[in-house]
């Protein structure tokens, strides 16, 4: 269905919009609308009322009421009645650990991060991408990088990460011109120059493998990224390093760290497809 991606990342009054169109015969909307009163549950904010639902996702207050009742119901919330709201129940957890469980990749990927963290002195994730953004499916940190705001399931927009634009840059041009579309839309006013950005990331992979993001996601935080494709097409990873701008130099970014993580992702994927 190739609009549902900006139908469900769109604000809230472009979501009602296309809930108001035709739909695909086979998607099941009450289903898909449960789905999106799970994820507007974040890692920074995961305790939330039926209005900060519906203002999140575009629904209406009095179905998100009925669907948090049911997910309630069934396990995947857990409804806080001192304060009204509600909390990610087990059923949920069960669900996201079996999708991480099974994700091979985090296995063959995880002691070349943790030497690479150790190495760079900084943090080093795997990602995939989550609609408009990337989420983090593993993270660690060397032994004296300062603490940052992201961890194990964070998400970071692809236009300006250094993670997000190597997936970006990886992609067949059919589907990256897609993508980008929709990613204009939601920037706005901000595109032009975070287009250039895109643009400077997909001619960094052809010449050097990886790509860079100088406080583009955040003012003070640099890093690299490099994708990673496994043979079989089952989804597109990326491996990312960055630190505090105070940390870690642009010079060590290009020089050093750059090409290392280019060189782990190429092992990974040769682990990965057999080789």
């Amino acid at each position: 269905m190739e609009n549902s991606l900006e139908a469900w990342d769109a604000p809230a009054e472009r979501r009602k919009q296309a809930a108001a169109e035709p739909e695909d015969r086979k998607f099941v909307t009450s289903l898909a609308r449960g789905l999106e009163v799970l994820r507007a549950f974040t890692p920074s904010e995961g305790i939330l009322g039926n209005r900060d639902i519906a203002q999140r996702t575009g629904l209406p207050k009095p179905t998100v009421s009925r669907l948090t009742y049911t997910l309630t119901k069934l396990g995947y919330l857990n409804h806080i009645e001192r304060i009204g709201k509600y909390q990610l129940a087990a059923g949920a957890l069960a669900i996201g650990y079996s999708t991480l469980a099974n994700m091979r990749i985090r296995q063959i990927a995880r002691p070349y991060m943790e030497e690479l963290a150790q190495f760079a002195n900084a943090s080093v994730a795997l990602g995939t991408r989550d609609r408009l953004n990337v989420i983090y499916v593993d993270y660690c940190r060397g032994p004296q990088s300062v603490l940052t705001r992201v961890d194990l399931g964070s998400r970071l927009p692809l236009a300006t990460s250094a993670i997000g634009r190597a997936i970006i840059g990886v992609l067949p041009p059919r589907d990256r011109d897609w993508l980008l579309q929709h990613i204009a839309k939601r920037e706005g006013s901000e595109w032009p120059n975070i287009r250039a950005g895109i643009e400077q990331a997909i001619s960094d992979v052809k010449t050097r493998g990886f790509t860079m993001s100088i406080g583009d996601w955040h003012h003070d935080v640099s890093g690299v990224g490099v994708a990673i494709v496994p043979a079989d097409r089952s989804g597109v990873f990326a491996l990312n390093c960055g630190a505090p701008a105070f940390q870690i130099t642009r010079e060590k970014l290009e020089r050093e760290i750059g090409p290392r993580l280019v060189n782990v992702a190429r092992t990974i994927e040769a682990t990965l497809n057999g080789a």
